[in-house]
């Protein structure tokens, strides 16, 4: 099958969390023998603020840990869309697009026989309708959703005809427990792994929030941190100096931005996380978890988060990760995480096998065939034959 996509950024993650995803399913697409093209701005956002601050570096890391991919960078006022969909059998474009490109993708889809589906992973659905109306979808063949709130607000919206719910998932080929976290475990007299063995207690991979969060960090990161005097760093980009004053007056450790593929090899050396989910998720997004709760589980680091309202059942809280609903409760669970390794090691271990039975690129890919079956496309010999394992990297490098 041959599939277009039109992403913000592959190459940069910088404030860019949705990269991690749409690599992971890009991955799989190409794993499973299809044809896939992905286009992005030449001059896009992120991928500006990565030169500006790190050089090429990351972007030649980009390509050691994602050898199979690449993007074709276009410029908007010279980009022949025709040209870049005649051959295709689906287009997928990812909201982060100019609505100029989302506008010139559907008249194409009137003169070429492809499908088209437009990709949301934004909360701006819930929290700034205005904005998604800009788009226009009134050629595309449908929404993919990364949330059934969000399915349900374009089709009660008119915004689209026809939108499905497929979430975000963890990309297994990069996020697995890595070295010391498994080779340690059994170190201890009790069998589990020595605090000797971590770098810290707890490290926490993500950005300060535009205000959507600020607060309940305050609360939820930093207090804990202090009043237990645990070691921790912190990862992330735009911190304002407020931000990094809080952090330091907390005795957490600011380490800046983080390269997605490195996070699994950062998880490894802490004894846990916490998952704060920003305001808009836990007041008009229920049921829709960021990306890090898919990606710390995967990697097998016992996980505490902020409440947030899981109504579409994706994991089993209690069992997959520990729930705090006030500063108090996150306190104590992250005590208990780190002062019972026998717990901390069934919750990373349930953790993970959610992941692995539920919520991978691998499984993503298999529901979107089922997506593209509705629109009447034919499955192709290698979209029939479904992998139920996918190769970490270092199952690929010994084969």
């Amino acid at each position: 099958m041959r599939i277009v996509l039109f992403y913000h950024s592959l190459v940069s993650c910088w404030n860019h969390g949705n990269a991690h995803f749409l690599r992971g399913v890009a991955s799989e697409m190409v794993d499973r023998g299809h044809q896939v093209r992905i286009y992005e701005p030449a001059d896009g956002w992120s991928l500006e603020n990565l030169r500006r601050d790190h050089g090429e570096e990351p972007l030649r890391e980009f390509e050691r840990s994602y050898p199979g991919l690449s993007s074709k960078p276009y410029d908007l006022a010279t980009f022949d869309v025709d040209t870049a969909v005649e051959d295709a059998d689906v287009v997928l474009v990812h909201e982060w697009n100019d609505p100029q490109l989302v506008s010139r993708l559907g008249l194409a889809r009137t003169r070429h026989n492809f499908r088209l589906l437009f990709h949301d992973t934004h909360h701006r659905a819930a929290t700034a309708p205005e904005e998604i109306s800009r788009y226009d979808l009134r050629h595309y063949d449908g929404v993919l959703a990364f949330g059934a709130v969000i399915r349900d607000l374009y089709l009660r919206n008119g915004w689209a005809e026809r939108a499905w719910t497929w979430h975000e998932a963890a990309d297994t080929r990069l996020f697995e427990p890595l070295g010391s976290r498994e080779g340690s475990q059994g170190s201890g007299e009790d069998g589990s792994a020595d605090a000797d063995d971590f770098d810290g207690d707890l490290v926490w991979v993500g950005n300060w929030g535009d205000g959507e969060r600020s607060e309940e960090l305050q609360q939820y990161l930093l207090q804990p941190v202090r009043r237990l005097g645990l070691r921790g760093c912190v990862y992330g980009v735009r911190y304002p100096d407020e931000g990094l004053a809080a952090l330091a007056e907390a005795g957490i450790e600011y380490r800046g931005w983080l390269a997605n593929g490195r996070v699994p090899e950062v998880f490894r050396r802490y004894r846990c996380t916490v998952h704060v989910p920003r305001r808009p998720y836990r007041e008009s997004l229920p049921g829709v978890p960021t990306i890090r709760v898919f990606e710390a589980l995967a990697c097998g680091i016992p996980l505490v988060s902020l409440r947030w309202d899981d109504i579409e059942g994706l994991f089993t809280p209690g069992k997959d990760y520990l729930v705090a609903e006030t500063p108090e409760e996150m306190q104590q669970a992250l005590e208990l995480v780190l002062r019972d390794p026998q717990r901390a090691e069934e919750l990373a271990a349930h953790g993970r096998q959610t992941i692995l039975e539920r919520h991978t690129c691998g499984h993503r890919v298999d529901e979107l065939w089922q997506i593209f079956a509705e629109l009447g496309l034919r499955k192709t010999a290698e979209a029939e034959s479904l992998s139920t394992e996918i190769p970490s990297p270092r199952d690929r490098e010994a084969q």
